[in-house]
């Protein structure tokens, strides 16, 4: 497996807030470790309160919180802080963000989706009612609609060498899950590797693959039945 960062994500620039995420940063999700360190000290610990964007409706702000320029929130989201929230996001109705969560500019989390204590880089797209905890997107990466990253092993043991028992995927950059596809925890995916929908994957995905379980469609003959109201 590769554990280097610079394996999946490539090309941040020194003002982007995920530049700050990297220090002394040896194994790729101690990227995560540090999110939620971030949060914690320069949102929580100075008491930051700090929405420039756009709400669009109800929303539920708890806790301490930076949202930046540009940014829509709509109707019946929750943000429960700390969390940090870029310039020129989308968070659309129902979505949860929860606490240690880092979200770069002009990213967009979908409808009914939740996001806890991960990281997106700039660009990166969650689709509808997805789940994405404690993963690390690279940028541009893309989550399609209903795709979950388990985070927590069914035994509720530690995850691979990550010395955590939560941790979810590392999704490199402009790399995607396909519809409905699902992640076991601590996954690793390379950069432009697209996972095709319905995928179950584990383990380490080299980059610039496409993934799929190739299921066999199969048919057999059928009765005219009306259906019933």
């Amino acid at each position: 497996m590769e554990t280097d960062y610079n394996y999946y994500f490539k090309n941040y620039e020194d003002n982007e807030i995920f530049k700050k995420l990297l220090t002394n940063v040896k194994n790729v999700w101690e990227i995560r470790d540090n999110a939620k360190k971030y949060v914690k000290e320069e949102i929580e610990g100075k008491g930051i309160q700090k929405n420039k964007g756009e709400v669009l409706g109800d929303v539920n702000l708890i806790g301490n919180y930076y949202i930046g320029e540009g940014t829509k929130i709509y109707p019946r989201v929750t943000i429960e802080g700390p969390v940090y929230i870029g310039k020129n996001v989308e968070i659309k109705p129902g979505a949860y963000i929860r606490p240690g969560t880092v979200i770069s500019d002009n990213c967009s989390i979908g409808f009914n989706s939740e996001v806890k204590a991960a990281v997106l880089q700039k660009g990166a797209k969650i689709a509808s009612l997805a789940f994405v905890g404690d993963s690390i997107l690279g940028k541009s990466a893309r989550i399609g609609s209903g795709v979950i990253t388990s985070n927590r092993r069914f035994d509720q043991g530690e995850i691979q060498d990550t010395g955590s028992d939560f941790f979810g995927l590392v999704l490199g950059d402009n790399s995607r899950m396909g519809a409905n596809s699902t992640s076991f925890p601590g996954t690793f995916v390379g950069a432009y590797t697209w996972v095709f929908p319905l995928t179950q994957i584990h383990g380490f995905i080299p980059e610039l693959k496409k993934v799929s379980n190739k299921p066999e469609l199969y048919m057999t003959e059928n009765q005219k039945r009306e259906l019933k109201a």
